[in-house]
């Protein structure tokens, strides 16, 4: 019997696309995740190697999308097809109905509302289209940014986790807030 491959869905707002990663995205990425605020806020290899790019557009992101555990989008800009940043969901293994969501902009493209209008589309596909019944958005205490794109995309904060999520070895105390599918518009 022949499995049936999977396919990213290409979601497109007013001013964005979001794709799968292309192999033309590797150099955009790598320049983007030489970013220190990127680098402290998120789980990227640090330093940051152009080999690094290269595994996420052709590994990690496929790998992911082909056995339904992981849906990771680039963004960009319609019409320039510049780099904004990245999406993920991720879903947990204990519970395949409910998923984390992750994200990172790039720093040029930060202050434009690209991450908010990006986070909805993910975030209305995840609960509708993909049919989960929770997604997670979860955070390092401090990162305010990540924290204000969850609160204008409609995440409910449910509190602080205290040493809670990995970074390269360290356990940091976490943000963590839900939306559901009866939260959204």
């Amino acid at each position: 019997m022949e499995e049936r491959r999977r396919e990213l869905p290409e979601l497109i707002t007013d001013r964005l696309v979001l794709r799968a990663p292309r192999e033309s995205d590797v150099d955009a990425i790598f320049a983007a995740c030489q970013d220190e605020e990127i680098q402290r806020w998120t789980v990227v290899p640090v330093p940051y190697r152009r080999e690094d790019a290269e595994y996420f557009v052709r590994t990690l992101a496929p790998e992911g999308l082909a056995d339904g555990s992981e849906f990771v989008w680039c963004v960009v800009e319609r019409g320039t097809g510049r780099l904004v940043g990245t999406q993920a969901v991720v879903r947990f293994a204990a519970d395949p109905n409910t998923a984390s969501v992750g994200w990172w902009t790039a720093s040029e493209q930060r202050g434009r509302g690209y991450t908010v209008e990006a986070a909805r589309a993910v975030a209305r596909w995840a609960l509708t289209d993909l049919g989960l019944r929770r997604l997670q958005w979860l955070a390092y205490v401090g990162n305010d940014g990540s924290r204000a794109v969850a609160e204008r995309v409609g995440y409910r904060y449910e509190g602080t986790l205290r040493s809670y999520a990995d970074q390269r070895g360290v356990f940091r105390d976490s943000w963590v807030a839900s939306l559901l599918p009866s939260d959204l518009d």
